[in-house]
C-alpha cells in the first residue's frame, strides 16, 4: 500500500478530547482493531524489588542530597552542552525544587533551624518518592492505547480496495474543513465538525468491515470447496457488495459535497471582490463624471451598479446550494446513527 492509498488513522467521534490528543500524539502505541487488544501491565516480583530499592533512592539522592548540584557539576566536567541534562524533560518545578532545596536545608542549618530543615527534608524526599510513583506507571498513551482498542482503526486494519474509498471520503472531508467557506462561517449551520467526524468513523467502521470479510472469505480458500458449498457462499458475496455499493455512495456524497464547498469558495471569493465594488465604482463614477458630462455617462453609471447587482444575486445563490448539499449531507449520518440506536 502506497502512500497516496494509505489512511490516516480514525477515531470513534465518542472518545474523550483528551484522550484522543494522546492517541493521535503516540501513533506507535497504537495496536489494529484486527490484531488482539494490548494486555494489561504486569508488575514481576523482580520490577517491584528493584523499584523498592530505586525510588527511595532516588527520591533521597535528589530530595534530601543536593543531587541536582552534583549533577550539574559532574555534566560541567564533561563539558556537557545541557548542564541539567535529561532532567529538563520532568518539567520545570522538579528542576527548579532540585536545585533550591538543598540551598534552603544548609540556611536553616546554619541558621540552627535543625526541626524545620528536617521538615523540609521529609517533604521534598516525598515529593520525588511520589513522582518517581507516577513517573513508573503506565504511560497515558499505552493505558488509552489499550481501553479505546477497537475504537480507533489504523491502516492494517484495510485491504487496498477499503483504504482507497476510506481515502477519498478523508480528501473530501479535509477538503471541506480547509476551504474558506467553512473558515468564514458560511457553512457553520451544518456543524461540519460534528458531521463530518461522524461520517468518516462510520465508513471506516463499514470499510473495516468488508476488509474483515474478505480476509475471512480468503481463508476459507473459496477454489477448494465444491460447487455446492460455493453457491451457498454466494448470497454473503451480494451482501457484501450491496454494502460495498452503500459505501462507496455515501463517499460521492462527501465528495459532492466536497465540490459545493468548492463552489462556495469561489462565491466567497466573488464576495470579497463585491464588498471593493462600491468604492471602485465611486471612483469609477468621478471619473466619468469628471472627463463626460452627456447621457453616454449616466448610462455607464446605471450599468455599473446593474453588474453590481448581479454578482450580489450569483453570490446568494451559490452560497445557498452549499448550504443545502450540507444539509443532504447531514441526514443520511443522522439517520444511520438512529438505526443504530433503535438496533
Amino acid at each position: 500500500m502506497n502512500e497516496q492509498d494509505r489512511p490516516r488513522p480514525v477515531f470513534d467521534p465518542g472518545i474523550s478530547e483528551g484522550d484522543r490528543v494522546l492517541l493521535a500524539a503516540a501513533p506507535g502505541r497504537l495496536v489494529p482493531a484486527c490484531m488482539p487488544a494490548p494486555p494489561v501491565p504486569r508488575l514481576r516480583a523482580a520490577t517491584v524489588v528493584a523499584r523498592l530499592v530505586w525510588i527511595p533512592v532516588f527520591a533521597f539522592f535528589y530530595g534530601v542530597l543536593p543531587g541536582g548540584w552534583l549533577r550539574v557539576f559532574f555534566l560541567a566536567s564533561l563539558d556537557g552542552d545541557d548542564l541539567v541534562g535529561d532532567a529538563a524533560r520532568w518539567g520545570r518545578l522538579p528542576v527548579v525544587t532540585m536545585m533550591l532545596t538543598p540551598a534552603l536545608q544548609v540556611l536553616l542549618l546554619m541558621l540552627g533551624q535543625v526541626e524545620a530543615a528536617a521538615v523540609l527534608a521529609a517533604v521534598s524526599f516525598t515529593g520525588w518518592a511520589i513522582g518517581a510513583l507516577r513517573h513508573v506507571r503506565e504511560p497515558a498513551a499505552a493505558r488509552a492505547a489499550r481501553e479505546h482498542h477497537g475504537s480507533y482503526l489504523l491502516p492494517a486494519d484495510f485491504d487496498r480496495p477499503a483504504a482507497r474509498l476510506l481515502v477519498r471520503a478523508q480528501r473530501a472531508i479535509d477538503a471541506v474543513l480547509g476551504s474558506q467557506a467553512h473558515g468564514a462561517g458560511l457553512l457553520d449551520d451544518i456543524s461540519n465538525t460534528v458531521v463530518l467526524p461522524r461520517q468518516e468513523w462510520a465508513i471506516a467502521g463499514a470499510l473495516a468491515e468488508h476488509t474483515r470479510l474478505r480476509r475471512e472469505r480468503l481463508a476459507q480458500q473459496p477454489e477448494r470447496l465444491s460447487p455446492r458449498v460455493r453457491a451457498l457462499l454466494e448470497p454473503q458475496d451480494r451482501a457484501l457488495e450491496l454494502s460495498v455499493r452503500s459505501v462507496t455512495g455515501r463517499i460521492e456524497a462527501l465528495e459532492a459535497y466536497a465540490r459545493r464547498a468548492g463552489e462556495a469558495d469561489d462565491a466567497y471569493h466573488e464576495s470579497r471582490v463585491l464588498q471593493t465594488l462600491p468604492e471602485q465604482n465611486a471612483r469609477y463614477r468621478d471619473l466619468l463624471a469628471s472627463t463626460v458630462g452627456d447621457e453616454m455617462a449616466g448610462a455607464e453609471i446605471r450599468g455599473m451598479a446593474e453588474d453590481a447587482h448581479r454578482a450580489e444575486t450569483a453570490l446568494r445563490e451559490r452560497g445557498t446550494g452549499a448550504v443545502r448539499a450540507g444539509h443532504d449531507l447531514a441526514r443520511p449520518g443522522e439517520r444511520g446513527v438512529s438505526s443504530r440506536r433503535a438496533r
